[in-house]
């Protein structure tokens, strides 16, 4: 296997950002550097009460519990245009996985090719740690026409593209679960792969199921579980329960935790509630819905508000000790 690692030397390795290439550029072999513990990542996507859009208002705070949970890298899931902010991170030793969408009304996306301009403009920022392109757009054929394979299309240009620019950070696409081979063939130019995974409290099964498709290097996009109930179930009281959640993490982690020399980055989703997603912004609603998401402890119910290890106050819940706590234990390993 390809280890991931090889990015936090990739300037020794590959030298700096070059001038744009016309051939085509391959993935990165790290075949031959060590393997060390995996990256820990949080996903992030700050909304404040009564909004629907990202704000980093609270960064400093939020930074700051974040390297208190031994978080090291923040998954976004669309480019931070904003060299303030992308400075902050990189003031605290962290990094950044750039989600870069497919369309994002013509900034910085896939679509309209913007995200070209972004990489062109940030490469050589010291917080940028991974091009990533798209968010389990297979389970969304209805986004490309009905036809998965014009998204497979764009994936495929659009890292060849970036290599182009960048020979310097890895380019990654985060597919929803196992990929078939459409998506492989597309990602052959991929230097590592995202997943999001949902089978309960049990994902380590997915790194054997991997293995038999693909030696290509990857990470856990998205882990976790959210701490509302919409059942009584597994001895977890219906209605609001961070002990289920926390239990969740926890088994999840312990779960994955064994394979660490086999998984290059592990995400939990998220850093903080997000009530703009199921209702009214103004009020944490039940309810939501995730593609595939029947694999989501413990009640199968994706309440799509209530995914933080901390809630919208900043507040710690008891899930955010549980990563802490399996976090410290991973890099000490």
């Amino acid at each position: 296997m390809r280890f991931f690692i090889a990015l936090l030397a990739s300037a020794l390795l590959f030298g700096c950002t070059g001038t744009p290439q016309t051939q085509e550029v391959g993935a990165h072999d790290v075949s031959q550097v060590k393997h060390t513990a995996p990256f820990t990542a949080i996903c992030y996507h700050p909304v404040p009460k009564g909004d629907t859009l990202r704000s980093f208002a609270t960064l400093e705070e939020d930074l700051e519990l974040m390297k208190e949970a031994g978080i090291d890298v923040i998954r976004v899931y669309e480019p931070i245009d904003d060299r303030a902010v992308l400075d902050a991170i990189a003031a605290k030793g962290m990094k950044v996985i750039v989600g870069i969408g497919y369309n994002q009304k013509g900034k910085n996306d896939l679509l309209s090719g913007t995200y070209l301009d972004y990489v062109a403009e940030y490469k050589d920022h010291p917080a940028i740690f991974i091009w990533e392109l798209g968010n389990e757009y297979n389970y969304h054929p209805e986004w490309f026409e009905g036809d998965l394979a014009n998204w497979y299309s764009t994936l495929y240009d659009a890292t060849k593209r970036i290599k182009a620019l960048d020979t310097v950070h890895f380019v990654a696409s985060t597919h929803g679960e196992l990929p078939d081979s459409a998506a492989l063939y597309a990602g052959r130019l991929l230097d590592i792969w995202g997943f999001n995974v949902y089978r309960w409290d049990r994902p380590a099964s997915f790194i054997e199921d991997w293995k038999k498709r693909s030696d290509q290097p990857f990470y856990f996009a998205e882990l976790g579980a959210d701490s509302y109930m919409k059942i009584t179930k597994d001895g977890f009281e219906q209605g609001e329960n961070e002990a289920a959640q926390a239990q969740a993490v926890a088994n999840i982690l312990d779960d994955i935790l064994p394979y660490s020399d086999q998984i290059d980055g592990i995400t939990i989703f998220s850093f903080t509630d997000g009530w703009w997603k199921a209702g009214n912004p103004d009020t944490q609603d039940v309810g939501g819905f995730a593609p595939n998401s029947s694999g989501v402890p413990y009640d199968g119910a994706p309440n799509e508000e209530f995914w933080g290890i901390v809630d919208i106050d900043r507040h710690k819940k008891a899930a955010f000790d549980v990563v802490k706590t399996k976090f410290q234990q991973l890099k000490s390993h």
